[in-house]
Parts: structure tokens; sequence; C-alpha cells
């Protein structure tokens, strides 16, 4: 489908989604944001649901300012995935062996590793910019400044809710490894700290919904917020750097008798700031919970932990501001699914998936997302499909 314009105060509304379909809360998110006076466009992805502040599957342009809650309290999270030279006909009948390498490898949850991984000891990962990453740590809000040791351990670690760690199959029976993270305690920690600093501003006073505090430009607040933002998203693309390594070192010598080559890496952020250009306007793009999908751009477009994701190509929509969906999105909450579904629905539904099939993850199950076919369907103007996944292992935070 093409997108649907609903009105908005300042600029319309543009939306890859049936606009009935969409939740009350998140709609009148949607609204919000359109007051917004520094506003210059608002589109709505086809995975879009309720989020704190701004909608989750929500791209926002504005000039000259940036909502830190627009880009969502886990900077930088988004997605990598890699196809190796393993096919389905390499695979052993019991997967149980490859899942325990793989959560030995990288911890989940809130675990962290026992000392910082060395980027030099990790397979196929540039060691360049490291050194000057951390180095730069010491400018960043002194409100994190003592969680710098937590940080590196963390640094390579996967997180809990939705992030996962995946072994699966493309339709020709191609192995891929793909993996969801972001920018763990640290970003949270940043983001959180930023949306307080911004609601104590005094232009934000008048806004219709507190949580869409903004910086705006050439202030001292809006300068360390870049900082520290640009900062976060860096340390997400470097975790999820390690992660791919550690992963692919696993699958090597697990698989040392077919000698596994891999492909180049694709990786995509879906929470995240982009300085862009459109009509002439320099923008600030906010993406929470979508992806950039200019002409040629490799992403990345996860279903549940039970139904499979999709490789796909941008096609440069200017409309949706070179954007697509970062994933199937939400239908219903962590608590409701968790009223709804038991172990059993649980079990029947990762059919055939090495995973958890326990009451932690029951929140995750896949009804509680929206249908993947469909949310790629709606955005067939916005990329194209270039491999459909299925997951054989998901291993989840």
């Amino acid at each position: 489908m093409s997108y649907v314009e609903v009105p908005g105060a300042k600029v319309p509304i543009r939306m890859w989604t049936d606009p009935s379909t969409v939740e009350g809360g998140a709609m009148q998110q949607l609204q919000n944001v359109a007051t917004l006076p520094w506003i210059k466009g608002l589109a709505v992805m086809p995975d879009v649901h309720y989020g704190k502040g701004a909608t989750v599957g929500s791209v926002i342009a504005m000039q000259g300012a940036v909502c830190p809650a627009a880009v969502g309290v886990d900077i930088g999270c988004g997605m990598s995935a890699v196809k190796s030279s393993l096919t389905a006909d390499d695979l052993p009948g019991d997967l149980s062996r490859l899942r325990s390498k793989i959560e030995q490898a990288i911890p989940v949850g809130r675990g962290m590793h026992d000392e910082p991984v060395d980027p030099g000891r990790v397979y196929g990962l540039p060691t360049s910019g490291f050194e000057d990453f951390w180095s730069r740590f010491d400018g960043v809000a002194d409100a994190v400044k003592f969680r710098r040791e937590r940080a590196t351990k963390q640094m390579g670690t996967l997180g809990s809710g939705n992030h996962f760690v995946e072994f699966c199959l493309d339709e020709t029976g191609s192995v891929w490894l793909m993996l969801h993270s972001g920018s763990r305690n640290i970003g949270k920690e940043l983001a959180e700290h930023h949306i307080g600093e911004a609601q104590k501003l005094p232009h934000n006073q008048g806004l219709i919904d507190r949580d869409l505090a903004v910086f705006v430009a050439d202030t001292p607040q809006m300068a360390a917020y870049r900082n520290d933002l640009f900062w976060a998203q860096e340390y997400a693309k470097h975790n999820r750097a390690i992660m791919m390594g550690l992963f692919q070192e696993v699958v090597r010598r697990e698989f040392r008798k077919a000698r596994v080559t891999f492909d180049p890496v694709i990786s995509c952020h879906h929470n995240y700031v982009a300085e862009e250009r459109y009509e002439g306007m320099d923008l600030l793009v906010t993406r929470k919970g979508a992806i950039r999908a200019g002409s040629g751009d490799f992403g990345i477009i996860p279903g549940s932990m039970g139904t499979g994701s999709y490789i796909v190509k941008g096609l440069g929509n200017e409309k949706s501001f070179n954007s697509a969906s970062h994933g199937a999105g939400r239908r219903m909450s962590r608590n409701a699914a968790k009223r709804r579904f038991s172990t059993r629905d649980l079990e029947e539904q990762t059919r055939g998936v090495e995973c958890r099939k326990d009451s932690g993850v029951v929140d995750e199950i896949p009804a509680a997302y929206k249908p993947i076919e469909k949310v790629i369907d709606q955005q067939r103007d916005l990329v194209q499909v270039v491999a459909k996944l299925k997951q054989v292992i998901c291993v989840k935070g």
C-alpha cells in the first residue's frame, strides 16, 4: 500500500497502515507530536504502537530541535545479520548444544563479561576506533561517568526484553546469523538523564505532553545531548559488532570441518537520530522503531520468535523520510500477553524452534506481535524483500 494522510495540527500524518487499526493511545501520541512547533514531518510505519512520549514505529523530522523521548531509552538499538556458507544440510538434528554454546559466549539479561572483551581477539572485528571511542567517554554526562566499568563489561552482551540472537535459514537453505540489541544500560541511563533535563527547560513547560520535551539548536543542553546521543549510538553499534564476532566464532568452532565463511555483515539502527536534508531543509530525523531505507540501503525487519524475519533493500521513498518499519510491532502489551497466554501456548507457537519455552518469555510469544507478512506488505513502496529468514534457534535476553 501507499500511505494515508491524517490531518495533524502542524503537519499531515503520513501513515503506512490503516488508521482505524491504530490503538487510541498511539493515535493520540501521533496527534500530540504533530503539535510541536519545530516539526516538519511525521511518518508512521505499519508496526506502529504505543510508546513512552512518542509511538514506536514513528519517524519525526524536526528543524532545529530534537525530542529525546522520540529516540527511546535504548539509544541506538538495532539489528545485525550475516549470511554464512553453511546450509541446512550441515546442521545436526539436535540444536540444543549450539544454542548452549551461543549462550555461553554472549551474556544475556543483566549478565556481563567478567572482563571487557578485547576487540583484537574477536573474529572479523576491525579494532580501529575503539580506543578513541572509549576516550570520549570522559565527555559524557557526569551522571553516568561512574558507570564506566559496567559499560565496558556490558559491551558485547545481549540485554533483556525483546533482544535476541538467532540462527536462521533462508528460503534457499542458507544459514544466517542474526541479532538484536542496543546500548545496554549506559544508553538507557543517558536517555533518562537527558529526558529529565529537557523537561526542566522553560520552552517545554506549555507542551501538550511533558514527555515530548525537546532540546533546541544552539544551546548548551542540545550540544550536551547530541554528544551523548551520538556516543551511545556508537556504543550500540560496537556492542552488536562484538556480539556478532563472538557468534561467528561459536559457529566456526562448532562447524570446524565446514570451514565456514561469511558475507559482509548487515547492520542498522532503529532507535536513533540522523542529520538529513529534505525539501531544501536540514532536519534532525528521529527514527523510533524505524530503520533507514534510502535507495539501496540494506535493512533488517524481524518478526517474532516463531515467525521469521526479512532482509530488505530500501527504495528511497522521501515521503517516509527514507524509512521503513523496524519489525512486526506489538499488538498487545507484555502484561496483556502474560495474562492471555500460557507456556503451553508458547510451546505450540514456537514449535520447531530451539529456544526457551518457560514463563519468563511468555510476553514474547508470537501472538503478541502483528503478522510480519502483513507489515511487509504494507510497505512495498518503501522496501523490496531480499531474503526471508526462519529461525531454528532463538536465544532470548
